[in-house]
């Protein structure tokens, strides 16, 4: 009967449950002092947590982060002006619950996009939706979108997001249909979900970066206002670390 039951579990696709059933079964010494009750609690606890661990490993998957970047690996160490309690609160993801944005600025190579799929690791472990993407690599994938007539689609995706992290900002110049693109993605977000900037140019110099005044201010006025922001500073983090030594350079 167990194994006619372990099928039927899995079958269902509660194979947390089914896991648990298995070790009860297997050592039974450890769970006949528990009630029926309290046993049927245990296979619920299993599958509620495999679910859970499923759907994390689901949004790490579709966030797509360029960094394997976890928050306690994070180098409050190193002297470039990171705040561990300002870090400290973004980790606790109450920001993203109230659909605040977040304005990381800093010179090349000192960690922002370490931090900032840091934060989306942790946010994913929450249950939250991220995407990473280098900002020309997404104006390429609208430009697409348009000729394949999935740009309306692609927009709505991009919506749903809790957390959408934008890389390499104000890196190129951006063409007219570039800020239009801009503009309706920060429009559909606006109040209703998170978004991360990452740039080498400090904020007062995104003005001009986009180009077009009227939608330069539409953008960064739906992307500032409700911004926390880290300005990281001082010399690059790769290159202290990434020194070859003597014997590593090749002849």
């Amino acid at each position: 009967m167990i194994h006619t039951t372990l099928a039927q579990l899995r079958h269902l696709k509660l194979t947390g449950m089914a896991d648990a059933l298995a070790m009860q079964h297997e050592q039974p010494g450890n769970y006949d002092s528990l009630s029926f009750a309290e046993r049927i609690q245990l296979l619920a606890d299993a599958e509620q947590l495999e679910r859970e661990q499923r759907k994390q490993q689901r949004l790490l998957k579709a966030a797509r982060l360029k960094l394997h970047a976890t928050a306690k690996d994070i180098d409050y160490g190193h002297p470039r002006g990171l705040k561990q309690s300002q870090m400290a609160a973004l980790l606790q993801c109450d920001w993203l619950h109230k659909h605040q944005n977040l304005l990381l600025t800093g010179p090349c190579g000192c960690g922002k996009t370490y931090l900032a799929c840091a934060l989306a690791h942790t946010a994913c472990m929450k249950g939250y939706s991220a995407k990473y993407y280098r900002l020309s690599r997404l104006m390429l994938e609208l430009t697409q979108a348009k000729a394949d007539g999935s740009y309306s689609k692609a927009l709505q995706q991009l919506a749903k997001l809790d957390m959408l992290i934008l890389d390499d900002w104000g890196l190129e110049p951006l063409k007219a249909a570039q800020r239009n693109d801009l503009m309706e993605i920060m429009d559909d977000r606006n109040n209703h979900s998170s978004t991360v900037i990452i740039s080498q140019l400090p904020t007062d110099q995104w003005y001009q970066s986009i180009g077009d005044n009227t939608l330069a201010d539409a953008i960064l006025d739906r992307l500032m206002h409700n911004a926390h922001r880290i300005k990281l500073k001082g010399e690059s983090m790769r290159k202290t670390r990434s020194e070859l030594t003597d014997g590593e350079h090749l002849a």
